[in-house]
């Protein structure tokens, strides 16, 4: 699933805190899905290389609505999909067609370009997890990585560590020395974690840290958060203590080194300038398959919205 993360460009920087904060998401919709965004957010665009958070919340819990999402491209960028229920079939230009299951991790890395399409096979009910089906997140990549190729993974397993009161799936890097086999380009963490009380969570004090609660609102250390919203972590800390408020709950915890540079990010592309945008969007708007290939995909291609700094002044940079 993709965006577009809004029709006007945005800047993004690295923006330091003295405490932890609460951090608003806001309610969109993609197709017949509804989506709970919570980054980027109000002043804050990155969480180390995070910079994109949805959580797919039909309306109907029982009997949601299908996923799809047609071809469309990506530029700079990694897609991270974690489902808690139902099923989605990915397919992309590089020839990828991989059913995704609740517990198996698709990470989709854009380089210079790549297009995707998502269906869902099976939408499942998400009613333990408070309506919440899965996860769309994106990693900025860094300019080590973000010209070169696309590649594709899918995960079928991932490693688990116990906590005190909680069972923690690491989707991407490593935490009490265990580590994920997903290969990324940036010091990173993505946690899926299962609480049955309050616990805590050992983090890295060089990372920054994006705590966001799935079914139930969480106490981070003294801050209050609920679902639909984010408590932003900043660097400093070696542990935080959650706790849930209401019985049992899950949590996903996304962190990173700071990404040190100001990404760009409009529909479905990150980038450093509006330049490099606007050479994507023509390349997917002129059909170019040199660029973004072809996706083997029965959902119609979605066209990319006109960028709207085209044939303005100010909007080469």
């Amino acid at each position: 699933m993709s965006g577009p993360v809004d029709k006007t460009g945005m800047s993004a920087s690295d923006l330091g805190a003295a405490t932890i904060e609460v951090k608003p998401g806001r309610e969109t919709q993609i197709g017949e899905t509804r989506i709970l965004r919570v980054l980027p957010t109000k002043r804050r665009r990155t969480v180390g290389p995070w910079c994109f958070v949805d959580l797919m919340k039909p309306d109907d819990v029982t009997d949601p609505p299908p996923l799809e999402i047609g071809p469309h491209p990506h530029i700079g960028l990694a897609t991270v999909t974690w489902l808690f229920a139902g099923e989605v079939l990915h397919s992309d230009s590089l020839g990828s067609h991989q059913l995704i299951r609740p517990g198996e991790l698709n990470l989709m890395t854009a380089g210079h370009g790549i297009a995707h399409a998502e269906e869902g096979t099976r939408a499942g009910v998400a009613a333990d997890t408070g309506g919440i089906m899965g996860a769309q997140m994106w990693l900025a990549q860094t300019d080590s990585t973000r010209h070169g190729s696309s590649a594709f993974q899918h995960l079928a397993e991932l490693p688990i560590l116990e906590l005190d009161q909680a069972t923690a799936r690491i989707l991407i890097g490593e935490m009490g020395g265990v580590p994920s086999p997903a290969v990324v380009d940036h010091a990173t963490v993505g946690l899926d974690i299962a609480m049955r009380q309050a616990t805590i969570v050992p983090i890295r004090p060089e990372f920054e840290y994006a705590v966001v609660p799935i079914d139930r609102p969480l106490k981070v250390e003294d801050v209050v958060t609920e679902p639909g919203a984010l408590a932003l972590v900043p660097m400093g800390y070696d542990h935080l203590r959650i706790e849930t408020r209401q019985g049992p709950g899950r949590v996903l915890v996304l962190g990173g080194e700071p990404l040190g540079t100001e990404i760009k990010m409009w529909w479905n592309f990150v980038a450093r300038t509006f330049d490099e945008i606007t050479a994507a969007w023509r390349a997917w708007q002129d059909h170019d398959d040199d660029r973004f290939g072809p996706v083997d995909s029965s959902l119609r291609r979605i066209d990319a919205p006109p960028p709207p700094w085209l044939g303005t002044p100010d909007a080469t940079s």
